[in-house]
C-alpha cells in the first residue's frame, strides 16, 4: 500500500513539474497565436519600420483628415476583418489596424516590451498627420492600449473585453503554480491605469468565459473614476461581442462626444 502511495506521489510530482516546465518554456506560445498574412488587396497597407521590425498596418481612409483610430486586436485575431466595420461605422476617422510583430506579414516576434515600443512609435508617427487619435484595444490589445494611453495624449480610449492584467488571468487559470515568478509578459494594465488622462469606454461581454467581467471591473476601478464609461453587452461572449448591434453603437456614440 505504501509503495503505491509513493508511486502515485512521484507521478503527481513529475506531472506537476513537467506541466510547469511546459508552461514556463512555452508561455509565449500560449499568449501569442500569430495569424498568417492575409493576401487581400482591397484595403491599403502601410509598412512601418520600428526597431528592426517591419509592421504591416491596414489603413482604412476616412473623410476627416484630423481624426484617426489606432486598433490593437486580440491575441489570435486577423485585424483585416475589422476593416469593413470601421469603414461602415466610423467613416470620418482613418483607421489603422495593426498586425503585431509576427502577425499577418509583420516581421519579428511578439513580446510585451516590443509591442509596447511599437505602439508608442506608431502613435508618434500618426500624431504627425492627425490632430485627434483614438485608440481601441481588444482583449490582449487592451493591455497595449492602456499602456499607450498612459504615455501619450490619446483623444479617446476604447477597451473591448479588457483585462486588469495577464498576470491576474494566469493566476486564475493556473492557481497551483507560482505564475508571478514564471510569467515574462504581464500586461499589468492596473499599474498604468492611474496615468490615463483620456475618457475611457469599457465594453464588457456579459458571458465572457475567457476574461470574466470582474477583471474588467478591477481595471475600471483603477482608472480615474470621472473618465470611465462602462457598457456591458448583454448576451455576448468574449469572441462574439463585436457582432452585437450595441457594440458599434456604443463606440460610435462615445467617439462622437
Amino acid at each position: 500500500m505504501r509503495d503505491r502511495m509513493l508511486w502515485a506521489l512521484k507521478i503527481a510530482v513529475l506531472t506537476y513539474v513537467g506541466f510547469g516546465a511546459v508552461l514556463y518554456l512555452a508561455q509565449r506560445a500560449f499568449l501569442y497565436m500569430p495569424v498568417g498574412e492575409n493576401p487581400s488587396r482591397d484595403v491599403p497597407v502601410e509598412w512601418v519600420d520600428v526597431d528592426g521590425a517591419q509592421l504591416k498596418v491596414w489603413t482604412v481612409v476616412g473623410s476627416e483628415p484630423e481624426a484617426a483610430v489606432l486598433y490593437f486586436g486580440g491575441n489570435a485575431e486577423d485585424v483585416y476583418y475589422n476593416a469593413g466595420d470601421f469603414r461602415q461605422h466610423l467613416p470620418d476617422a482613418t483607421a489603422y489596424l495593426v498586425n503585431y510583430r509576427g502577425y499577418g506579414g509583420s516581421s519579428g516576434s511578439p513580446s510585451e516590451a516590443a509591442l509596447f515600443a511599437d505602439a508608442l512609435a506608431l502613435f508618434d508617427r500618426l500624431a504627425e498627420r492627425h490632430a485627434r487619435i483614438a485608440v481601441v484595444g481588444r482583449s490582449l490589445g487592451s493591455g497595449i492600449a492602456v499602456y499607450l494611453a498612459s504615455q501619450r495624449p490619446v483623444h479617446r480610449l476604447v477597451l473591448v473585453t479588457p483585462h486588469d492584467s495577464v498576470l491576474a488571468l494566469a493566476e486564475r487559470h493556473y492557481p497551483v503554480y507560482p505564475v508571478r515568478l514564471m510569467l515574462k509578459d504581464r500586461y499589468e494594465s492596473v499599474a498604468y491605469a492611474a496615468d490615463v488622462a483620456a475618457p475611457v469606454l469599457l465594453l464588457v461581454a456579459q458571458n465572457d468565459g475567457l476574461i470574466p467581467p470582474e477583471h474588467a471591473q478591477r481595471l475600471a476601478d483603477a482608472l480615474p473614476a470621472e473618465l470611465v464609461n462602462r457598457v456591458e453587452i448583454h448576451g455576448s461572449g468574449h469572441n462574439g461581442i463585436s457582432g452585437h448591434p450595441a457594440y458599434w453603437t456604443a463606440i460610435r456614440t462615445f467617439l462622437a462626444r
